[in-house]
């Protein structure tokens, strides 16, 4: 699982003591601030960056941001494929590890299909 990732000239990562902040860095990591507080999307268990968008894994679902994990919007919530606990990138799909086994994405996360 990913804690921090390099996204555009910034490192995003989910805060050490604190799952539900996230926070950024423009210096490397040598100073981080916050850049979301708060407990509306769970907590942060994953990062990926895919295309121009943020993807973030937390204990609500799958969430989504396009201006650099600020706001975020949900991708997916269901429970149909079980509770997400971290995603990552292959090629041009999303592959999610769940608590019911290994899903694939081809359409930025909106629609999950168990892989064999």
């Amino acid at each position: 699982m990913s804690k921090e990732i390099v996204f555009g000239q910034e490192l995003i990562r989910i805060c050490p003591t604190d799952d539900n902040k996230l926070e950024y860095s423009t210096n490397n990591g040598k100073i981080w601030n916050t850049r979301y507080s708060g407990s509306s999307y769970g907590d942060f268990y994953d990062l990926v960056a895919f295309g121009n968008e943020l993807f973030a894994v937390t204990s609500k679902g799958v969430y989504v941001s396009t201006n650099n994990g600020k706001i975020w919007n949900s991708r997916y919530t269901g429970t149909s494929y079980g509770t997400f606990e971290s995603i990552q990138v292959n090629g041009a799909e999303l592959v999610a590890y769940t608590s019911k086994g290994v899903y694939v994405s081809k359409n930025e996360g909106r629609i999950w299909t168990k892989r064999n």
